[in-house]
């Protein structure tokens, strides 16, 4: 097996830990996407490829066949009892505290406690394996997912702009609007309610994009798979409608959601194939289609 030691994942309340699992996914991520590339650049420019790989001495065959051999071997932490991904090898032998059982006068950790005290406690600042489990969501069925999302949210503290939005696309996936809502607003009103006792430093543009992502791949429910457009959207209680805009394969697309439907209007010259509520539809160059909600 290979492992991964001494590394630092997404959480920013813990450093030099041994095989992080969000780190040792992306890794082999890397390596995956890496040898993709190589067949795409071989079929579009073969001549470049050999002119690089002559310059720089490069084994072609012995690096993909190391890389194929990390790939296949790679060591991922889990827990077969909990039914979830470690964040790292040791995380189960730190003291297990949930965050609602922490005393409101110790938030934010990062101003209340030494730091040694934060990297002995088993608290995380932001998503972690969760944020793998964002990025690669179609590789887990949604028990798994709801599993590590149980695990970890209670154990998060969401001290960093990076975290909110992550929650609150996995939680419109599992089905838990409420909950969704509340992170949307976390990370929409960030800065203005100074969550974290720190807007004075500047403002936090990250949450301003993860309030257009909880609102497009939360609410909305929109993924991009093998090079089509997919939506799911869902109305929260507290809104009456809600509309954004996508660009996607030079069609421009407004999606208005409301209670009683969805209306795509396309605002280019090009028509769109896309899969709405599992249903595959096509809007016309400068065309409109509506789909019951």
């Amino acid at each position: 097996q290979y492992v991964m030691l001494g590394v630092t994942g997404p959480n920013e309340y813990e450093n030099n830990i041994n095989n992080n699992w969000y780190t040792s996914t992306i890794a082999t991520w890397c390596l995956k996407y890496t040898i993709e590339a190589i067949h795409i650049v071989k079929e579009s420019n073969a001549d470049k490829l050999a002119e690089i790989i002559s310059k720089t001495k490069f084994s072609l065959v012995e690096e993909q066949k190391h890389w194929q051999d990390i790939i296949y071997k790679m060591y991922y932490p889990r827990d077969e009892k909990l039914g979830i991904f470690l964040q790292q090898d040791g995380y189960l032998d730190k003291e297990q505290v949930l965050v609602k059982d922490l005393p409101a006068g110790d938030r934010p950790l990062n101003q209340k406690w030494s730091w040694d005290r934060i990297l002995r406690s088993c608290f995380i600042k932001q998503a972690d394996v969760l944020q793998g489990i964002y990025f690669f969501e179609e590789n887990y069925d949604l028990e798994t997912i709801q599993r590590n999302y149980d695990f970890y949210e209670p154990r998060t503290v969401h001290e960093s702009s990076l975290s909110p939005c992550v929650h609150a696309i996995i939680a419109a996936k599992l089905g838990d609007l409420d909950r969704a809502y509340e992170f949307y607003l976390r990370t929409s009103r960030l800065d203005l309610d100074d969550y974290n006792n720190d807007t004075e430093d500047g403002l936090h543009i990250t949450s301003m994009a993860g309030t257009w992502l909880s609102v497009v791949e939360g609410f909305g429910g929109m993924r991009v798979k093998n090079n089509q457009l997919y939506l799911h959207p869902v109305l929260p209680k507290k809104w009456k409608s809600y509309s954004f805009k996508i660009g996607f394969r030079k069609a421009v697309i407004t999606v208005h959601v409301d209670e009683n439907k969805v209306s795509l209007t396309n605002t280019s010259e090009h028509e769109l194939k896309l899969n709405i509520f599992g249903r595959e539809k096509q809007i016309e160059a400068n065309g409109m289609l509506e789909v019951n909600a």
